[in-house]
């Protein structure tokens, strides 16, 4: 009997242990996991008994994103506003009962909510759910300086387009700005989100597209810029050096049709003999021509590839908030095969950054930060620091390679071209007293209409130790060459970001 009784009292034991565990786990353990479940419309909408943390610029004070506490049927929760409304909206997202969350918003909505794993967000969290206090989340520290970031929407108002700024070193992102914004705090107002979305624009066809983050989504062909990729090719393989020689008679013939200089050179249509670093600097469609002729398609898109054409570029922000380089056919992208696939790639165009190529300003700003960093392209990151609700460091930005892009030699010939384009070439507009800045116009047609283009610069500074890079773009701009419309806003943004005295923009403050 008494051996019965044992026996009993054991399983009854074993029951006890695991119906311990089992609350433990899923109350602890298993709750992170949970709670980031979108789909869980009871955890989605328990979240907002949540003190959501906040989503701050560099500096650390600027506040993006924060609560208002309200009482509804007797309960505390907590809804979200944006005190800086439109600045970074299509980085910071929104946090909202009804259209739940895009942006930072959504990726990071387990640090925000103090549902992620770490073990001293979930001691803190089983410490006020044991309390019974309010759960509040960690805030996450951007690396967005708030001060460039506010002058990027400025100098991009009533434009659409895109820049995108970051340390070339480190990947930090400065700037990222998208035009047309929006202000993410009246998407829960009545009318409010059909409001945004008919938001008016310059862009044809009359598409604003608000709450479309151009900077990671929007596809352009790359025009002059992609030289740069062309002329790494070349320089990484030996065909060509810097004072390889070319004779440009003002035009190229392709498949038996010529195709024409562009008008935005600093100087004739037709150059006569010039070399590689002057090719470069006047942006002689022509000489890049032959040399895409030359080295053949697929050579051009595996050294595009090197430079993270064909992926999806590493940032915090939602994977269907990003967009791949490479050539389009249609919507899809299109990564020739075989040598018939290698057949419909147009090399001369390609060389130039025309025919099916189009990038993302995001993948522009990186080819710029590789060559400024010695060919190396870190990993771009939007996080500088996740905070506890006690101020202690839950995660902080550590620097990562993405890929080695070109060689170092490579990479050095790149840079003494850029710096000839802005000191006597085609990107002069974004020379800075005091400062040797490196950059590479673009100017690239995309419709059959006269005279309407997609403007681009990009650029690092200073050149000989480099700790700014980036991209600017700007949609359909009536005879808006690259070097004359986008080169002065990446002018301003570098000098709002450098340290003084070359900082002479007033109203910037770039540690901010």
């Amino acid at each position: 009997m008494n051996r019965q009784i044992s026996q009993v009292a054991l399983v009854a034991l074993v029951l006890l242990a695991a119906l311990i565990v089992a609350t433990t786990y899923w109350q602890t353990w298993a709750a992170p996991g949970l709670a980031a479940q979108q789909d869980n419309e009871i955890q989605r909408v328990a979240q907002f008994s949540i003190d959501r943390g906040e989503i701050l610029a560099a500096n650390g004070k600027t506040v993006l994103a924060t609560n208002i506490r309200k009482k509804v049927d007797g309960q505390t929760i907590y809804l979200r506003t944006y005190p800086r409304k439109g600045l970074a909206s299509q980085v910071v997202g929104y946090s909202t009962t009804s259209r739940s969350r895009s942006g930072l918003e959504r990726t990071e909505n387990s640090y925000l909510t103090a549902s992620n794993d770490d073990l001293s967000t979930l001691f803190d969290t089983v410490g006020d759910r044991l309390k019974g206090t309010t759960i509040k989340g960690n805030s996450i520290v951007l690396t967005l300086r708030a001060g460039a970031q506010r002058l990027a929407n400025s100098l991009l108002a009533g434009k659409c387009g895109a820049a995108v700024v970051l340390n070339p070193k480190t990947g930090a992102v400065d700037v990222m700005a998208s035009s047309p914004g929006f202000d993410p705090n009246e998407i829960e107002q009545p009318s409010g989100y059909t409001k945004i979305q008919s938001t008016k624009s310059p862009c044809p066809p009359e598409a604003a597209a608000p709450l479309l983050n151009r900077a990671t989504q929007g596809l352009y062909p790359p025009g002059s810029t992609f030289k740069t990729i062309t002329a790494a090719a070349a320089l990484d393989d030996g065909v060509y050096i810097p004072t390889s020689t070319f004779d440009d008679p003002g035009y190229c013939t392709e498949y038996g049709q010529t195709i024409k200089n562009a008008l935005d050179q600093s100087g004739p249509e037709a150059f006569g003999l010039v070399n590689l670093v002057e090719a470069y600097q006047h942006s002689i469609n022509a000489v890049f021509c032959n040399i895409g002729i030359k080295l053949g398609p697929q050579r051009l898109l595996d050294e595009a590839k090197k430079f993270g054409f064909y992926s999806v570029p590493p940032l915090e922000t939602p994977s269907d908030a990003r967009a791949a380089s490479g050539l389009y056919q249609g919507s899809k992208l299109f990564d020739p095969k075989n040598a018939k696939q290698y057949s419909e790639v147009d090399p001369g165009r390609t060389a130039f950054g025309q025919g099916k190529l189009l990038t993302t300003p995001l993948q522009m700003a990186l080819v710029a930060a590789a060559v400024a960093n010695n060919g190396t392209e870190m990993k771009p990151t939007l996080i500088k620091r996740v905070v506890s609700p006690t101020g202690s460091v839950v995660a902080k930005l550590h620097p990562h390679v993405w890929r080695q892009a070109t060689k170092p030699s490579t990479a050095g010939e790149l840079k003494n071209m850029m710096v000839e384009v802005v000191q006597a070439g085609t990107g002069e507009a974004a020379q800075i007293p005091g400062v040797v800045v490196a950059g590479k116009t673009g100017t690239a047609e995309t419709c059959s209409c006269n005279h309407v283009y997609d403007a681009w610069f990009i650029f690092f500074a200073p050149a000989d130790n480099p700790v700014v890079a980036g991209a600017v773009l700007l949609e359909s701009q009536d005879n808006g060459f690259g070097g004359a419309v986008a080169a002065p806003i990446a002018k301003q943004l570098m000098q709002a970001i450098l340290p003084a005295p070359s900082n002479q923009t007033s109203g910037a403050n770039g540690n901010n």
